[in-house]
């Protein structure tokens, strides 16, 4: 029986999968016959079962409905040719043509190419309904705007939400959102301003050279130089263009004067505004650049009065914007249960008042800024506001200054809320929670780079906001609080700070946002302040109270323990021999003594457990060490301590649990006793923080990164010392640190007081440092901002947002752009008055009016520029002595004469007590100075009142009054000097202005003094002479003898000018002053708005210069390649991104690179000499090389930063260690190749891995697979054993 076929086509299935199969009607056979074999349908992992028997030739039905299954890689290709045609040839027949190369030929579609998206829908379906009950009545069409908007080309929230893997980050190409508090341009403006883009001056504003051209056109006309004796046709005619017709002949002038005149006349009359011909020719009118100048430029008469009138009734001052708002939080607040009857969360105990004010301010929508004390309870706040918006079913953000925190805030917020995640440099965990806790760095390049996480946020909690103090990493705060958007309340938590309100003002301000600040008034927990002296018999259980709970500073305490030690020096002196050191303490073995009793005497108080701050990593280790004998737990204890240490470590490898600084701490934590510095092996460091919140380590030697942490008290807090090193020297405590670390004491809800206790091991601190360390103000919050490569490479890329904008909105620009609204006002003000003052006359005679101006002005400023530095100089002060003459000139003396009679010993803010000439009153004393006070007609400066000091001389009888004059108010020393007596003036005019003898006629001495000026006067009417201030008063200041040079010059430049002898001079020069001061103000205040005046402005240009040398950006601005790969990196960006375009790194292997990038993270020197390879040695030379070109360049560019600084901040003392970490040395040895501590090493290699994923992302960006992979191998080669060990926190 013939066999059957009946073909059929598999339906449903993809084009690629289609395939034609054969049911055959077989004879029945047996289970083993049947040809079963499994098909591959495509490669997302299908299978169906197939029959078919098996070819004459062998050849099988292909297993997969692809070719050869999925797309083979070099190496399996390779053994797979070698298989089949080197190893069997046989398998290739001649013949059997089906078995070699298989292709399928392509159809060429040249119109796919013009394929084009899907255009998106523009309009939408609205549903109508009625407003009181919400019934459907309907659809209308609505148009849908910005269609087109994406994430690459709008900073708009209507833009599409890009692609979920770039969700949370979001992505390097993305544009950020629009920052709130910034103008966002609405429609019509963009209109507008394409409006004032097409309108182009044919003549200025065309561009002779494209983009990317090195030559242009030309299109400027070329004059063409006629042969000397010919008239150019072309320039007649355009002289002819302006040529003015009025007053050709004598006759016709005065018609048309008369005719303007009467114009004049009827517009006085109507009100109306006419335009006043001058009677010169007017110049042409200058193109103006903006209406605003073009107003300046129109010259319309006005009422003469008009200059006057104006100032006397100006328009309404726009009121100070007040943006920090403070809460008063001395009042309950009874009703709070009412207004918030069913709050978004619930604490076990009752909230303080300043926590209710915050709480009905979150209720409300409002930003806060809540600086309360150490351990009040700023953590309630944002508890609330997390429960908030869990309600509201949006997102929070709290971010904190460093990794720790944010583990340790991790674990309490995810025990309390649940639904929270952590993100910091190298942990993502619950990325989608709705609360996110992260470093500020990740925020801001969240901000920067787009992430849609924005869109559902509600608040940013900001904590420890007084970490913007911090130099290195203060900006990015500055950063972040002006790119979030405009939706995104914001959250401050700090500690007590003096500057709240203003900064709560700047952040007003720059976000357009009411800030309500709330801070409170006193600690929960008082604390006490004590010395303690030693170790005697006499003072070791002795404590000498300091500062009470009060805050009462207790001098009788300071004496007593200065009189303690005092004994203590005495007894040693006679034990040991005069010749003993007279600073005892200062060895090991005292150290050690005062300890033991310290720790003896607060076990028998009750006051343990304590926190030891020692301001040296070493020395806390070695306090630690030495209290060999201490033990202050009990069995129990011991064996907690032991079984938490061992699940602790238990997820270690088995060589990291022997580790010496494992061993040792297990040792130290069992007696009670921890250590927690920097040097601590992150692990070890967080066991530490956990024991002592159980309260099972009694004593805990810390530095002051301790006091940073969440709240972590004790009830006594010890200061080994209250000096530290900064980094660049020692010095005192400042009262912020102080007052963060001594706020550690005392523990809310279990100690009445705090104990704070400083040791005095050797000599007592001063009193006035104690004083004011410990009541002084706590450190005000400053701008650290400063501009950064990345910064600026964000922003450029963004054409809507400059960088000048950033910086407006920066906190050190904050006082100079607050009264921004008010110059505003102000300008408009000064435009008005402009526009109505009268026209200056300089026709005829008046021809030279604006230089003898300039002149004037220019020679006053000079003679007050060298009156200034001789009243600066040691030489100056000492000729103003008492009984020199002086001529006095200010707003109430004008060139009148005066004798010094005495000189303020303040240098700061000096001032003269001067007897000084006036008119004789009827009341003789001040009175007679404020009858000359009137209002006088405004001076005019005639070149002979300028070349010579016309002394003022009383037109009846002479009188006098004594003045205290500052530096301004004195013209110029004469070489004349008196004899007075001063005192006896002086007590004269003091008597003479009590009310019973006001009427007594002047003393003797002041009647002989007068007298004298008055003689000096009438004998030299014309001035006296001046002490020379270079030959006389020796000052050879380049200044002062190029203003001397300048002064003569000017002074004889006086003598030409005609204008002085017109009878109009008086009244035009006046007018031309008003005119200019009202432009110079106007100027000025310009200037303030403009970007201009911004601090910053000259390092911005100067940064530019250098990211357009090394071709990050083009001359018109715009990033380039280079400028998009050091965007990807955060730190370092030039020397990483010349390092990786250069193919310096490419040819290495993976340890090498990440050895060499070590020098990007490590801060700390090293003793050791590392022992290199020659390659590592090789690499280093080229990375400092490298560091050299660009220091060099930006000291080119003009930046400050000396070549030297810039090197050295690239430090190789860990390349040994990490090369050896990356190719596999247990930790261990890798401890015993440096000098520096476990967890700066630790700290070092986690670091190391956040700059290994930024260069690969560089080198996806530059297009270099090898790179990428070999930084991607890098990673995982140190990303092991205990450095990577997880958080405790996170488990």
């Amino acid at each position: 029986m013939l066999p059957q076929r009946e073909r059929f086509r598999v339906k449903g299935r993809p084009a690629a999968a289609e395939m034609e199969l054969e049911r055959m009607v077989l004879p029945p056979r047996g289970p083993l016959e049947l040809p079963l074999s499994v098909l591959e349908v495509g490669c997302a992992g299908r299978f169906e079962l197939i029959t078919r028997e098996e070819g004459p030739h062998g050849d099988g039905f292909p297993l997969t409905t692809l070719p050869h299954g999925l797309p083979p890689y070099a190496e399996d290709l390779v053994s797979e040719l070698e298989q089949r045609f080197l190893n069997t040839p046989d398998w290739l027949p001649i013949h059997h043509f089906e078995r070699s190369h298989r292709f399928w030929p392509r159809e060429k579609d040249i119109e796919s190419l013009f394929e084009l998206d899907v255009t998106p829908v523009h309009s939408t379906l609205q549903a109508e309904r009625n407003p009181t009950t919400g019934e459907l009545l309907g659809f209308k069409e609505a148009l849908v705007d910005n269609t087109g908007l994406s994430a690459k080309n709008s900073l708009s929230f209507q833009r599409a939400p890009g692609p979920p893997t770039e969700a949370l980050r979001g992505s390097a190409t993305n544009y950020p959102f629009w920052p709130g508090g910034m103008d966002e341009p609405s429609l019509e403006q963009i209109k507008t301003q394409d409006n004032l883009e097409e309108d182009i001056d044919f003549e200025k504003d065309l561009l002779t050279v494209p983009p990317g051209w090195k030559k242009g056109v030309e299109f400027t006309r070329q004059e063409l130089k006629a042969s000397p004796g010919l008239l150019n046709l072309t320039n007649l005619l355009g002289a002819l263009d302006t040529f003015d017709l009025g007053a050709f002949s004598d006759e016709e002038g005065k018609e048309k004067a008369g005719e303007v005149e009467k114009r004049k006349k009827k517009g006085k009359g109507k009100g109306a505004k006419e335009e006043e011909v001058p009677p010169a020719a007017p110049a042409p009118l200058q193109r103006a650049n903006s209406l605003e100048e073009l107003v300046l430029k129109e010259v319309t008469p006005a009422p003469k009065s008009a200059p006057q009138a104006a100032p006397t009734a100006p328009a309404a001052e726009p009121p100070r914007e007040q943006w920090a708002i403070p809460v008063d939080i001395t009042s309950p607040v009874d009703d709070f249960y009412k207004r918030i009857p069913d709050p978004a969360f619930k604490w076990p105990f009752e909230p303080d008042v300043f926590q209710k004010q915050a709480i009905l301010h979150l209720e409300k929508h409002d930003s806060v800024f809540v600086a309360a004390h150490t351990s009040a309870g700023k953590t309630v706040v944002a508890e609330y506001a997390i429960a908030l918006s869990q309600k509201h079913m949006t997102r929070t953000i709290y971010t904190s200054p460093i990794k720790a925190l944010s583990n340790q805030k991790f674990r309490d917020f995810k025990n309390t809320f649940g639904d929270v995640g952590l993100l910091t440099g190298d942990v993502q965990l619950h990325p989608d929670a709705s609360c996110l806790i992260m470093t500020t760095e990740i925020l801001r390049s969240m901000l920067y780079n787009g992430s849609d996480v924005l869109r559902d946020l509600e608040w940013v909690i900001f904590d420890e906001v007084h970490y913007i103090n911090d130099s290195e990493r203060g900006v990015v705060w500055e950063e972040v609080l002006i790119m979030l958007p405009d939706h995104v309340n914001i959250i401050l938590l700090s500690a007590t700070v003096p500057n709240t309100l203003e900064f709560a003002d700047w952040i007003g301000r720059i976000k357009r946002k009411k800030i309500y600040v709330i801070s409170t008034l006193k600690r929960p927990v008082p604390l006490e302040h004590y010395l303690y002296t030693g170790n005697s018999q006499k003072t070791q259980n002795e404590l000498f109270l300091l500062v009470d709970a009060r805050g009462t500073f207790l001098t009788k305490g300071y004496y007593s323990a200065v009189e303690a030690k005092k004994d203590r020096a005495s007894k040693h002196s006679q034990t040991f021999g005069a010749k003993q050191p007279m600073h005892p303490g200062a060895g090991p073995g005292q150290d050690k003594n005062i300890w033991l009793s310290l720790i003896d005497m607060l076990r028998k108080k009750d006051q343990l457990p304590v926190v030891a701050f020692t301001f040296s990593r070493n020395r806390c280790d070695d306090n630690a060490s030495m209290l060999t004998t201490v033990d202050l737990t009990t069995m129990s204890e011991k064996s907690e301590i032991h079984v938490f240490f061992q699940k602790c470590i238990s997820r270690l490898k088995g060589t990291d649990r022997q580790l010496p600084q494992v061993l040792h701490t297990v040792d130290l934590l069992k007696r009670g006793i921890g250590v927690h510095h920097s040097g601590i092996l992150p692990i070890l460091k967080e066991v530490v923080e956990m024991l002592f919140s159980k309260g099972l380590v009694k004593i805990l030697f810390a530095t002051e990164t301790f006091a940073m942490g969440v709240n972590m008290p004790a009830r006594t807090v010890v200061f080994d010392s209250i000096r530290k090193h900064d980094g660049a020297n020692f010095r005192d405590l400042v009262p912020a640190e102080y007052i963060q670390m001594a706020g550690r004491a005392g523990r809310r809800g279990l100690d009445t007081t705090g104990m704070v206790i400083i040791l005095c091991k050797n000599q007592v601190p001063e009193m006035s440092d104690l004083h004011r360390m410990m009541l002084g103000k706590p450190t005000q919050l400053q701008s650290q901002f400063r501009l950064t490569y990345t910064m600026i490479l964000n922003l450029l890329r963004v054409e809507a947002l400059r960088v000048e904008d950033m910086m407006k909105r920066s906190f050190s620009e904050f006082h100079t752009r607050k009264d921004s609204k008010v110059h505003e006002h102000r300008i408009a003000q000064l435009s008005s008055i402009l526009a109505k003052m009268e026209a200056v006359d300089t026709s005829g005679k008046l021809g030279d009016l604006q230089e003898y101006y300039s002149v004037v002005r220019e020679l006053q400023e000079t003679r007050e520029l060298i009156q200034r530095r001789i009243m600066e100089s040691v030489n100056g002060l000492k000729a103003l002595s008492v009984g020199r003459v002086i001529v006095v000139k200010n707003q109430v003396h004008k060139n009148a004469l005066g004798v010094i009679l005495q000189v303020s010993s303040d240098s700061g803010n000096r001032a003269f007590n001067t007897l000084v000439m006036c008119e004789k009153s009827p009341t003789e004393g001040d009175s007679a100075a404020d009858k000359e006070g009137l209002p006088s007609a405004p001076e005019v400066p005639f070149p002979d009142d300028l070349l010579r000091t016309k002394l003022f001389l009383p037109e009846g009888p002479c009188g006098h009054t004594i003045k205290k004059l500052g530096p301004a108010d004195i013209l110029g020393i004469s070489t004349k000097t008196l004899r007075v007596n001063a005192e006896r003036i002086l007590d004269d005019f003091n008597k003479r202005q009590m009310p019973r003898f006001r009427n007594d006629p002047p003393g003797p001495s002041a009647t002989t003094a007068t007298q004298e000026l008055l003689r000096l006067a009438e004998g030299s009417p014309e001035g006296l002479p001046f002490l020379d201030p270079v030959n006389d008063l020796q000052l050879k200041d380049l200044e002062v003898v190029e203003g001397m040079v300048r002064a003569r010059h000017l002074e004889e430049a006086l003598l030409r000018f005609q204008c002085v002898h017109s009878p109009r001079f008086n009244m035009e020069f006046v007018r031309f002053r008003e005119h200019q001061q009202v432009l110079e103000e106007l100027e000025q205040l310009r200037y303030l708005l403009s970007d201009q005046s911004l601090l910053l402005l000259p390092e911005y240009h100067q940064r530019v210069e250098v990211l357009r040398s090394l071709g990050y950006i083009n001359e018109g601005g715009a990033v380039e390649l280079k400028g998009s790969v050091a965007r990807q990196i955060s730190n370092h960006e030039l020397l990483l991104t010349q390092l990786l375009l250069d193919n310096a790194l490419t040819d290495l292997r993976p340890e090498e690179i990440v050895a060499l990038l070590s020098c990007t993270v490590c801060q700390v020197r090293t003793q050791v000499e590392p022992q290199l390879p020659s390659v590592l040695q090789k690499g280093i030379e080229h990375i400092r090389s490298v560091a050299e070109e660009i220091a060099l360049l930006q000291r080119k560019c003009g930046l400050q930063e000396s070549v030297e600084d810039f090197v050295e901040q690239y430090k190789f003392g860990l390349v040994e260690v990490v090369y050896e970490w990356a190719r596999g040395m247990p930790f261990a040895e890798i401890a015993r190749l440096t000098d520096v501590q476990e967890g700066i090493i630790v700290r070092c290699i986690q670091r190391l891995d956040e700059t290994c994923r930024e260069m690969r992302n560089a080198a996806r960006v530059t297009g270099e697979p090898t790179l990428h992979a070999k930084m991607e191998a890098a990673s995982n080669m140190i990303k092991r054993d205990i450095v990577f060990a997880a958080s405790l926190y996170t488990q």
